[in-house]
């Protein structure tokens, strides 16, 4: 089963910018659609965005759109979050997790140990 590690996170000020990124290994990065979830403290897990395999396919929440770039280097089995114009709401550790599916957001599977992202105010 596909293994992930999240990094890059840290402690920014509103309006910077940050690039996650998810390193995979174990079973095959390719064979995987892709997103990145995110929880802040207190709150229920909330889906970001996700990318299919080949990641022609890219979907976000609204709260991220025109903000958060979700993307894919299949070659080095890492998956990327850029992160623009950062707001303090968005402060939460974020997640990145794998799919063979795309229709359910609960179908992600193999969740990285979620990397933090501080957004100061």
């Amino acid at each position: 089963q596909v293994q992930l590690v999240e990094s890059g996170g840290g402690l920014v000020q509103t309006g910077d910018s940050l690039r996650l990124s998810c390193a995979a290994s174990g079973r095959a990065f390719i064979g995987y659609n892709m997103g990145w979830f995110r929880q802040a403290p207190g709150k229920e897990r909330e889906f970001v965005a996700r990318i299919n395999w080949s990641g022609g396919i890219t979907s976000y929440t609204d709260s991220v759109k025109g903000r958060f770039t979700i993307s894919r280097d299949n070659a080095k089995n890492t998956l990327y979050l850029q992160m623009n114009s950062l707001k303090p709401e968005d402060t939460a550790v974020y997640y990145c997790a794998a799919t063979t599916g795309w229709d359910s957001l609960d179908d992600f599977h193999s969740w990285g140990p979620g990397t933090q992202v501080t957004v100061s105010s």
